[in-house]
């Protein structure tokens, strides 16, 4: 580096009095501000007032789409699946929810965003910091500076803008009503039915045949599915996590609940196969003792007493199907479960 280059950052001149040193130039000085460009909007009234257009057909455009967004709920069932491209097959009811939400907040973004650019005030203003504890002439220019900013934005003169946007700020908030919805079931009595009724045969899981009761061994552990209820169907899984069965034969004189005893048939139970604590498949039988433990809590029931919890946290035996045989000879169903099964609701009776 030359010493041309080195005298640049060397004292300009020295105080012999008080031996003070001033710089040759601050490098922290104050650039001030760029002179203010006025927008076409802000020198036509009739540029101004498409703008004022355009953020009221944003606004309006979000009410729209949050009607539509309430709308999907009741057009499309949670089921229908759509192709769409370049998504493939997707869910109708989920692509419709996020397209309408998502265009109902973009709008309002969009329409604010717009309204700042185009219309509102943009000559930049400087000031000083200040403690937080402000004088009252401070909070007095505050309060007039607010004052200010309202009158040139027009929110009290553009009713336009105004009018919409309040429609659409209070439109949104109904999409969060309805999301309500898929909270969970309605109370009906869905948790409380189930695919079994009288004559339905019982169907084995593996092989998809009826069952005999010769089918059924001692000590072995069937799993069994109502009648006319297939894999293909749309609504499977949501049957089968209701209807699923397990089926055990017991000796008669080993059963030692009545009512058991009485809704099986030559030694054979059916009881659901949904553990009641929070609904896993219970697939664990112990032919020595008849009890069933669930792999997921252990909680165990115990099949030759009415399937009642012996451990673990399950709060409620387990829901029998009352079984016989039909004309055929086939296992059938005599009724459906006379409780829920499953975990415990709030309406479980």
């Amino acid at each position: 580096m030359s010493s041309q280059d080195n005298s640049e950052n060397l004292p300009s001149e020295q105080d012999p009095e008080h031996g003070s040193v001033e710089r040759a130039r601050d490098p922290f000085a104050d650039p001030g501000l760029p002179p203010h460009r006025p927008r076409v909007q802000d020198i036509d009234e009739a540029a101004a007032r498409r703008s004022e257009r355009v953020v009221a057909g944003l606004f309006m455009l979000s009410m729209v789409a949050t009607v539509g967004f309430i709308a999907s709920f009741v057009i499309f069932p949670i089921d229908k699946i759509v192709y769409i491209f370049p998504f493939g097959h997707v869910s109708a009811l989920n692509f419709s929810l996020g397209l309408t939400l998502g265009v109902a907040l973009f709008c309002i973004g969009a329409g604010a965003v717009h309204w700042a650019r185009t219309l509102m005030a943009d000559e930049e203003m400087s000031d000083d910091r200040h403690e937080i504890a402000a004088p009252p002439e401070v909070r007095e220019k505050v309060m007039q500076d607010w004052a200010d900013g309202v009158r040139e934005s027009g929110f009290g003169r553009r009713k336009l803008i105004r009018n919409t946007m309040y429609g659409a700020l209070a439109m949104v908030p109904l999409a969060g009503v309805v999301l309500l919805r898929d909270l969970g079931t309605l109370p009906e009595d869905k948790l409380r039915k189930t695919m079994w009724a009288k004559g339905k045969a019982l169907i084995n899981m593996n092989t998809n045949e009826p069952l005999r009761p010769e089918d059924v061994a001692v000590g072995s552990l069937t799993f069994a599915k109502p009648e006319g209820l297939e894999e293909d169907q749309h609504d499977f899984q949501t049957q089968i996590a209701k209807a699923a069965l397990m089926i055990v034969r017991l000796q008669p004189e080993n059963i030692k609940d009545k009512r058991e005893l009485e809704w099986s048939h030559q030694g054979i139970v059916a009881f659901s196969k949904i553990c009641t604590h929070v609904g896993c498949p219970i697939s664990l039988y112990e032919q020595q003792t008849h009890h069933v433990l669930c792999p997921c809590h252990q909680s165990t029931f115990d099949l030759s007493d009415g399937a009642r919890v012996i451990f673990g946290p399950a709060g409620h035996a387990l829901p029998q199907l009352r079984i016989g045989v039909n004309s055929e000879g086939y296992l059938e169903a005599l009724g459906d479960f006379e409780e829920p099964v499953g975990p415990a609701f709030w309406e479980r009776g």
